[in-house]
């Protein structure tokens, strides 16, 4: 199946669970914004959690298909429609050749979907990873986001994938949307301000800046973080989720584009899951935080481990159950022979209905 894009979108690009190992070589990991919607999306075809999907950011592509094959729209609900109709969220959909999948405004929570294909997105993979990566032109497509006449293959698809159509995510096996703070383990330079500056931090509200990006999320608030040692530290690593207090005292949260190291100190760091959570925020939502021990944050992880095997053997059960044998239609024409009364009859027939 191919997939070309009539009308590309604000910004629309190949992502999977990205380009991991390579930090050391400055190279960021990039991937999905939301990699729970990812993998479940995924999961709902049959594909490996990881496989690369399109990342739709507010405004969604159009996108008419070339051949037959199944799709899922996870994520943030963007209104996503199939040949005009409303396409249902987190459900493994057939599509046809010359359907067309388009988008209509946010609907709701969420300004990122994912589209995911069986068989995924078959782009040439870099250092691993098929995700697009920007700002140094690599991976996705040519290494940028997607433009109209774009098209894109699909992977090999399941075999087993005309059984999973219709199947959707169970509700308790879906991604948490809401409001709660976003978790976050203090460290590893919470030293570097102040006790009263930390717990700013944990007390504040803060709106998502016009500015956020994917690499860094910028969050504004009148309530700045107090320095006990300054904002500036030697460069070290970055992980996801990374809490950098530089010196406006206003936070920014480090996402999947973020750079390799930096030198402002880090006061926390955002539990993945909660990543997510921000990574469909838009600028002037507000998000607050509240403190997570590690080992709380090891049974998040494992939690959501568990929900996606579960939802993996879900679709597996799914994929296994007979099938529906397709209903008889009624022939519409035919041909018989009669005898009556010891003479052959070459009869034909057709309904007027």
């Amino acid at each position: 199946m191919k997939l070309i894009v009539e009308r590309a979108g604000a910004l629309t690009t190949v992502q999977d669970l990205g380009r991991w190992g390579h930090q050391a070589l400055g190279m960021p990991v990039s991937g999905a914004m939301d990699a729970p919607a990812l993998t479940r999306g995924n999961l709902l075809l049959g594909n490996p959690p990881g496989a690369a999907a399109l990342e739709v950011t507010v405004m969604g592509p159009l996108i008419r298909f070339a051949g037959e094959g199944c799709v899922a729209v996870a994520g943030g609900d963007l209104s996503p429609q199939l040949n005009g109709a409303p396409l249902p969220m987190w459900t493994a959909v057939a599509v046809k050749d010359g359907d067309r999948l388009g988008f209509g405004a946010p609907h709701g929570r969420g300004c990122r979907a994912y589209v995911c294909v069986g068989g995924g997105i078959d782009v040439p993979p870099v250092m691993g990873s098929r995700s697009t990566y920007m700002k140094a032109k690599i991976g996705g497509l040519e290494g940028r986001k997607l433009k109209d006449g774009d098209e894109l293959s699909a992977g090999a698809p399941w075999s087993l994938w005309r059984n999973i159509v219709g199947t959707a995510c169970p509700a308790e096996l879906l991604p948490d949307y809401g409001d709660a703070p976003l978790r976050a383990v203090p460290g590893p330079q919470d030293s570097y301000v102040t006790p009263a500056g930390l717990k700013t931090f944990f007390e504040t509200e803060y709106a998502v800046s016009t500015s956020a990006d994917r690499m860094g999320c910028r969050l504004e608030s009148d309530r700045a973080i107090e320095h006990a040692k300054g904002p500036d530290i030697v460069s070290d690593g970055i992980p996801m989720g990374a809490v950098q207090a530089p010196g406006s005292g206003l936070p920014i949260v480090m996402m999947a584009d973020r750079q390799t190291t930096g030198g402002y100190v880090k006061i926390a760091v955002v539990h993945a899951l909660d990543v997510a959570r921000l990574a469909q925020k838009m600028p002037d939502e507000t998000v607050r935080f509240a403190p997570l021990s590690q080992d709380e944050g090891v049974e998040l992880s494992r939690a959501e481990a568990a929900k996606v095997e579960r939802l993996r053997l879900f679709v597996q059960h799914a994929a296994a159950q007979p099938q529906t044998a397709p209903s008889m239609q009624p022939a519409r024409s035919g041909a018989m022979k009669l005898n009556v009364e010891g003479k052959d009859y070459a009869v034909t027939w057709e309904r007027l209905d």
